[in-house]
């Protein structure tokens, strides 16, 4: 009965999983404008640069290419890009949505992975539900597709934590020469996963670090923690990579802690801030499921418990390390959802268990409502894909760009830094802030004096470009300035262009 049982549950997940992937995947093959654009751009644009490279680096088209690539700062190893690029050289060309493949994939294998530490922990009952929040919840749906290293770097995570928690299993074991081997086993694979995660996405690390830090104190104690030759060896293979690939980039580093940290620091302090980030969380994870979550927390098991009080403490760390994205930008709450996920499985675990115990028309109901609960967000993100069609974008920003003129630069006040043009039209252009951005200069106490700022900018330009021309009526100051002074030589629905170099009397 028990075997049967299993075999259902396996069944069960595996349907979970097929259909995961295939509402990923639909909508293949439309453009990567769907979600964040700008770093999904960020990443055609580097992909593209390592496929021209492996080419035809002597070409002209292919020196742009690679050009547009170099002229990005290096965030991260370009993992993703250059699994893409390679998939292009393999097939010939430039199919910009094998990255969506890659991307989903590898959110399914962070989903087996959850389902099989949620199964190890609790039961398959509880483990059903997490997996089936990791998979349909709409705002990981979109991320999970998305031409970013987020989706790996969270697979990366998952499996982590799934090593350190056989790892710490193992510690509760009667000392042998068999459970030792196996230690020294899991303790390695955890460093190496561990390793990945963070080499991938260099933020992974607080969250790696919040999942050992607990159970490596639960499982030895504070005093023998530090003495354990196996925590120093995970310690070590999980940070070593990342180390020495950020060794050289020093500068670099500094740069970013202290334009996003620590100029931002004030913020904690404001009780706003936490109101915008709580506010932000329950629109994109659901507010239901984070109460859900935080009493799985509560009421699991022992070194579950542990697990995900560390994991948790990992997201609250990296939270209050960059303040400003908690409450802006959505993806960088991508790896709480396999936390939510594997939170809501004791909670899941009872309610199943008291389901069992029901009569047979009760539990048919409950799989009446769970079915109705996965086919609700599916069909709106269904929906929402087939709403939005962005295949006609590289034909407008291509259009712009071949109406530009060539004879002096640009300065553009456009999407997306202007990446849209760089991707579709093959052109690159100086960037004027969007409206945002210069809130977020005023945020850090950087806001430049707008004359002052206005001159420097548009040294050395011939043109200024508006695309598209809405961008405008949120700078007041800069379509004044615009208006008043320089000539509109070119304009249509699509963009605006005033000539700089020919200022009106």
């Amino acid at each position: 009965m028990k075997a049967s049982s299993n075999r259902f549950a396996w069944l069960l997940a595996l349907t979970l999983l097929v259909f995961g992937l295939g509402l990923r995947l639909y909508d293949l093959t439309d453009q990567p404008l769907d979600f964040h654009p700008t770093r999904q751009l960020r990443g055609a644009i580097i992909a593209r640069g390592i496929y021209y490279q492996m080419i035809s680096p002597s070409e002209t088209e292919a020196s742009r290419a690679v050009a547009f690539w170099r002229s990005f700062e290096e965030f991260e190893p370009p993992i993703l890009e250059t699994l893409v690029a390679g998939v292009y050289f393999l097939t010939g060309g430039e199919h910009v949505w094998i990255a969506r493949i890659f991307s989903s994939v590898f959110w399914i294998m962070g989903g087996i992975a959850l389902y099989l530490l949620a199964r190890r922990s609790v039961d398959s009952g509880g483990a059903l539900v997490g997996l089936a929040y990791y998979l349909i919840l709409p705002f990981a749906v979109y991320a999970s597709r998305s031409f970013q290293p987020d989706p790996a770097m969270t697979m990366w995570i998952v499996l982590t934590a799934g090593a350190l928690y056989r790892w710490a299993e193992l510690t509760s074991q009667p000392a042998s020469l068999s459970a030792a081997a196996q230690q020294w086993k899991w303790a390695v694979l955890a460093g190496i996963l561990g390793s990945l995660a963070i080499l991938t996405k260099v933020v992974a690390a607080f969250i790696v670090a919040g999942a050992a830090a607990a159970l490596t104190i639960h499982a030895l104690g504070v005093k023998r923690v530090w003495r354990n030759a196996q925590v120093w060896l995970m310690a070590v293979i999980m940070i070593a990579p990342t180390a020495l690939y950020y060794v050289t980039r020093q500068e670099r580093a500094s740069e970013y802690v202290s334009s996003w940290t620590l100029s931002l620091s004030y913020l904690l302090l404001e009780p706003s801030f936490y109101v915008r980030w709580l506010s932000f969380l329950q629109s994109l994870m659901g507010f239901t499921a984070l109460a859900l979550a935080l009493t799985g927390v509560l009421i699991a098991p022992t070194l579950l418990r542990v697990l995900l009080l560390g994991l948790w403490g990992g997201y609250v760390a990296y939270g209050l390390f960059l303040p400003y994205q908690m409450y802006t930008h959505s993806y960088y709450h991508i790896q709480l959802v396999p936390i939510i996920s594997l939170s809501l499985v004791p909670v899941a675990h009872l309610i199943v268990e008291r389901l069992a115990q029901q009569p047979k028309f009760w539990r048919v109901a409950f799989a009446g409502v769970a079915l109705a609960a996965i086919a609700f967000p599916a069909w709106t993100v269904r929906s929402e894909l087939i709403s939005r069609d962005f295949r006609d974008e590289p034909a407008y920003w291509q259009t712009i760009a071949a109406n530009l003129p060539a004879d002096g630069k640009i300065i553009a006040l456009t999407k997306d830094y202007g990446y849209r043009f760089m991707y579709y039209g093959w052109r690159q252009v100086t960037v004027w802030p969007i409206s945002g951005e210069r809130k977020l200069a005023a945020l850090r106490g950087t806001e430049k004096e707008f004359e002052t700022f206005f001159a420097k900018r548009i040294e050395g330009k011939s043109y200024f470009l508006i695309a598209p021309p809405r961008l405008l009526d949120d700078q007041p100051d800069l379509k004044q300035a615009l208006q008043q002074r320089y000539p509109l030589i070119a304009q249509n629905g699509d963009f605006l262009l005033f000539d700089l170099t020919h200022p009106s009397p």
